[in-house]
């Protein structure tokens, strides 16, 4: 696994793949975080949102590194365990959020003027683990695993995104933005984002077998 994981991120780095999710992450952190103030839950669901966009696009283009013909070559040498190498792409995208999760912790402190509490720390932690963690489970359904199109998977990837926005309480995202754009004490969504991660758990770990079941089905 760990062999299929540094030869992902080799890959991902040689292509240059990861550049434009990254500009994007950093354009949306800088927006939405600059010379803000006050109670830190709105800044980070604003940091959450920009890691949720970054790690769907990112997830993405990790999974869709190999032309198929590579793909089976890889599969081949992992031993002919196609969800290994599903499992490699995953957990880069997961190392790489990790990366920018930190970005997303420390940079709307140095940009702005927030009332920093360990609560609130928690609380950015917990938001951006679910975000990441959502945003990865729609990349691998919206991946060449899945759809054989990059047009089909684009219209799903934008539409399954604008679900998790858009409407109004549906869990995980939109609730926990909800929660954290009117609730300043960040003690009191500890738990209700720790419900929310799990949630997104569950979700990617949902995404994980449909994409697993469809591609062992198309062979």
């Amino acid at each position: 696994m760990i062999a299929l994981i540094r030869y992902t991120f080799a890959t991902v780095l040689h292509t240059q793949r990861y550049v434009a999710p990254l500009l994007l992450f950093a354009g949306l952190l800088g927006v939405l975080t600059v010379n803000g103030s006050g109670a830190l839950p709105p800044a980070y669901a604003s940091s959450a949102g920009a890691l949720f966009v970054c790690s769907t696009w990112l997830t993405v283009a990790l999974m869709s590194l190999d032309e198929p013909a590579q793909r089976a070559i890889v599969v081949v040498a992992s031993g002919g365990r196609s969800l290994k190498v599903l499992l490699a792409a995953i957990g880069t995208a997961l190392l790489s959020c990790g990366v920018l999760m930190v970005l997303g912790l420390v940079l709307p402190l140095w940009l702005g003027l927030y009332h920093v509490t360990p609560d609130g720390l928690l609380l950015g932690v917990e938001a951006q683990l679910t975000c990441a963690l959502v945003g990865t489970a729609i990349g691998v359904l919206c991946s060449r695993a899945v759809f054989a199109r990059q047009g089909y998977a684009l219209v799903s990837a934008v539409a399954l995104v604008m679900l998790a926005l858009l409407p109004k309480g549906m869990p995980p995202v939109n609730r926990l933005f909800t929660l954290m754009s009117t609730t300043p004490d960040p003690a009191k969504l500890l738990a209700p984002a720790g419900g929310m991660l799990a949630l997104a758990a569950v979700l990617l770990a949902a995404a994980v077998s449909l994409a697993q079941f469809v591609a062992v089905r198309r062979g």
